[in-house]
């Protein structure tokens, strides 16, 4: 410290590059660092979603969620084991000790899960596997509305406006809720069916064999090969009515026999509205670590041409814009950190009385603000609440030093009648060992913090390192 001191004093050009230099790095920094409202933590939670349709919660509890919980319990690190159980729905959420690494504890999970798939009844579909990623949380929604039905909005939203917002930079899921899906709907007489002596069984092995497209293999023609596709897709609903079922004593049974098909919808799984009007919403997800700022920008962007390209009476409205917290908590914290950063350098004003001395010890508030940016760049950290909180925080304290050294100069040049530059060299070196002493106290005050355990270390992580890098 006396030594880079000393050289700094005796080669002002070398030290004025040296700072320009942290500047630049830290600009170049601040340009690439991403922008959240929390510091991104994953916790080790995982859900396991395994689906039966028809079975009833006792069966699903008995039959499935027992089963995974066994092979689940086995995983290491494991802290408290969940479940929950419905009509043909079961999830399982485990909870891991919190130092487990979540992409190494969601593939364990998956590996024990898979040593029970061959014991799960008949018809359960494979089990859902995932990291509850706290970050799943939708960045932007979206009212698709306008004076038409729900399944006309819902082709809109599904075909036009989710297949558009896909595309745009850090999106990672676009989903439909509340919506009327497009379906075929075959409707079925019981009394003409038994009147049949027919199965429900016949009509869907029926459909399911003469709505099919199915290959019709290759045709080989000298050094020319094609590929054959037999094409059984129904184009027309009102053909489904023709489809024959079975044959007795040489005459066709057919669907309009036993009943009629419509061009309907799906059974409604979800409903939303917006101002007491059925509505469809539109949620956009971010990719894992994508920049939410430039994530919503983005969806911003793609919607202003996707505007262009729907009915003039359909309306798409943002009713829920997670940039708007972002932007209003950065810019309250902004305001303090340039307001605390005037006030500090008028309190050393007031008490030197030398604005000479106010302009040196001021520059190592945005030196030390601008330089911590590479540093949270390089461990990967993000502009948030809390970043930005540390480095308020650290405004009072990073001029703690230079007030301390200018003072001492400022007693040499006065009190002993030294020069400036000898009085600059003598006072630094008098009290080098006690501001360094002041500064590694800071770190090893702040550092801690970001080892703490329990879910509050790991929110505070970012704080630690950020606040011990400013000082």
């Amino acid at each position: 410290m006396q030594k880079l001191a000393d050289i700094c004093i005796r080669r002002p050009v070398f030290a004025s590059m040296l700072i320009l230099a942290l500047m630049v790095l830290g600009g170049a920094s601040w340009m690439n660092l991403a922008v959240d409202r929390f510091p991104v933590v994953d916790l080790p939670n995982v859900r396991v979603r395994t689906l039966l349709p028809g079975a009833s919660p006792e069966e699903m509890e008995v039959q499935i969620t027992e089963r995974i919980e066994e092979a689940v319990n086995a995983v290491a690190g494991l802290m408290e084991l969940r479940s929950v159980t419905g009509a043909g729905v079961s999830q399982v959420l485990p909870t891991f000790e919190l130092g487990r690494d979540i992409d190494s504890v969601t593939q364990d999970v998956r590996d024990r899960v898979a040593t029970v798939l061959g014991d799960l009844p008949a018809g359960t579909e494979p089990p859902l596997i995932a990291k509850i990623d706290n970050d799943a949380a939708p960045v932007l929604t979206l009212a698709v509305s306008g004076e038409r039905t729900l399944r006309e909005l819902t082709e809109i939203a599904d075909r036009t406006v989710r297949r558009a917002l896909e595309r745009a930079g850090g999106v990672g899921e676009v989903s439909v809720i509340g919506g009327l899906e497009r379906a075929i709907n075959i409707w079925i007489d019981a009394e003409r069916l038994a009147a049949y002596r027919l199965p429900i069984g016949e009509v869907r092995t029926a459909l399911a064999r003469q709505n099919a497209d199915l290959p019709g293999g290759n045709i080989t023609s000298g050094s020319a090969e094609q590929t054959l596709r037999t094409f059984g897709r129904i184009a027309d609903p009102r053909d489904f009515n023709d489809l024959v079922i079975k044959t007795v004593n040489g005459v066709p049974i057919r669907v309009r026999d036993v009943g009629w098909a419509e061009d309907g919808t799906k059974e409604p799984r979800s409903f939303s509205m917006l101002n007491g009007i059925p509505t469809v919403i539109v949620q956009v997800r971010r990719q894992t670590g994508a920049n939410t700022m430039a994530t919503i920008e983005g969806v911003k962007s793609t919607l202003a041409r996707i505007r262009d390209g729907v009915p003039a009476d359909v309306r798409l409205e943002i009713i829920q814009d997670q940039s708007r917290y972002i932007s209003a908590a950065l810019l309250e914290i902004n305001v303090h950190l340039v307001l605390g950063s005037i006030l500090a350098c008028l309190v050393v004003l007031l008490f030197m009385r030398h604005w000479r001395a106010t302009v040196i010890a001021g520059v190592a508030i945005p030196t030390s603000v601008v330089s911590t940016f590479a540093v949270m760049h390089a461990l990967g950290f993000t502009l948030n609440s809390v970043t930005m909180l540390a480095l308020v925080l650290m405004v009072g304290i990073v001029i703690d030093d230079a007030i301390v050294v200018l003072e001492n100069i400022f007693r040499f040049v006065e009190e002993k009648g030294r020069e400036p530059f000898e009085a600059a060299k003598q006072a630094t070196a008098e009290i080098a060992l006690p501001v360094m002493a002041t500064t590694l106290s800071l770190v090893v005050i702040f550092v801690p913090v970001a080892f703490m355990s329990s879910i509050s270390g790991m929110f505070l992580y970012q704080f630690g390192f950020t606040a011990a890098a400013a000082s």
